[in-house]
């Protein structure tokens, strides 16, 4: 009668684990160029910098290499059967992460609010503060909507780099100003902000936009879209 031999996790180490953190592979995302495996989160940033692979160094896209990512939900079931605990873990994770974040969005921190949320690209001084720096990063593409004949398109025009990575905590207020600033709009000039084509409030934050509105579209979608343009009046 043979004996079964025993596997260790650690000998499924090279094919559980991420390239770029090293660590466990959390909704693993496969680039369909090359077929290597990252973070969901490791990959999106890393092509914030790189249109190549950070594995095999493959050009994955000439513009766009987020269009080349597709989540692979069957291997993320098998890395949770294989490492126990680590669904647990990351579940735990993220209820802690969702309580923190409706705590301070209520208005439950301790001490005035005097940081404010800012995009990675500004240019300013940070002194002691680290402008949310060690807040949940979210990837966000923001596309300029167009509709032929509205008053103010020739104004509103897209951003040369439309892809930001910003806060959680970020809200579509600040999106606003950030838009402003970058498209040098009069301060008088006012924006619509929607996603999946419903205009967002500007208190919505981007956590409650992507979990509320854009996980409505697919996991497959990279990374959350955010569209905007001239304020219409309806009045």
């Amino acid at each position: 009668m043979s004996v079964q031999r025993k596997h260790l996790v650690k000998e499924f180490n090279h094919f559980i684990t991420c390239y770029v953190c090293k660590g466990y592979l959390i909704k693993p995302t496969t680039v369909t160029e090359c077929l290597h495996t990252f973070c969901k989160s490791c990959i999106v940033q890393h092509f914030e910098d790189s249109n190549d692979c950070p594995k095999c160094g493959i050009q994955v896209h000439e513009t766009n290499p987020l269009e080349m990512l597709r989540l692979d939900n069957t291997l993320e079931e098998i890395i949770f059967k294989l490492v126990p605990g680590l669904r647990e873990k990351e579940q735990q994770q993220e209820i802690e992460f969702w309580k923190k974040n409706k705590s301070k969005e209520n208005g439950e921190d301790d001490g005035p609010r005097n940081k404010k949320p800012r995009m990675d690209d500004e240019n300013e001084e940070d002194g002691d503060q680290d402008y949310h720096r060690s807040d949940p990063q979210i990837a966000i593409c923001l596309d300029c909507l167009r509709n032929n004949g509205q008053m103010g398109e020739n104004i509103v025009k897209g951003l040369m780099k439309k892809f930001i990575r910003c806060s959680t905590r970020v809200t579509v207020g600040t999106i606003k100003k950030f838009l402003s600033l970058k498209l040098k709009l009069p301060s008088s000039y006012e924006l619509d902000v929607l996603c999946n084509g419903e205009i967002m409030g500007k208190d919505h934050t981007m956590e409650f936009i992507y979990m509320t509105r854009w996980r409505l579209r697919g996991e497959n979608a990279y990374p959350m879209v955010l569209e905007y343009r001239p304020r219409i009046d309806f009045g």
